[in-house]
């Protein structure tokens, strides 16, 4: 046996479509949208979109600019490195040059077996 306090699946149906129908006549009584604020609303829309397209063009260029600059700053590195590397590199000695120098090796080992 059921309780008076449960209701009958009829009943909570019927309940349903009052929600529903009560939910339509709200929506459908709210008033339209007035065609000028639309256009206002849709310019103010264009406007930002404009402006954060320009700080967005200006962000790319602050970072293209900061990549060129990374970029040259390495290349001068990697320049300034390789002529100090060639800068500490002693010349090339001519074979008369080696062979005094390995003489004089020899000398002053015999020198210092003595």
């Amino acid at each position: 046996m059921a309780s008076y306090k449960d209701p009958s699946f009829q009943e909570r149906a019927e309940l349903a479509r009052q929600a529903k129908q009560k939910a339509l006549d709200k929506l459908r009584a709210k008033p339209a949208v007035d065609p000028a604020i639309l256009a206002e609303r849709a310019a103010a829309r264009a406007e930002r979109e404009k402006a954060e397209a320009e700080a967005r063009a200006v962000r790319n260029a602050e970072r293209e600019r900061a990549r060129e600059q990374a970029k040259a700053e390495k290349q001068a590195a990697a320049e300034a490195a390789a002529l100090a590397a060639q800068a500490e590199k002693p010349p090339e000695m001519t074979e008369a040059e080696r062979k005094a120098a390995r003489d004089a090796r020899y000398a002053a080992r015999k020198n210092r077996k003595k």
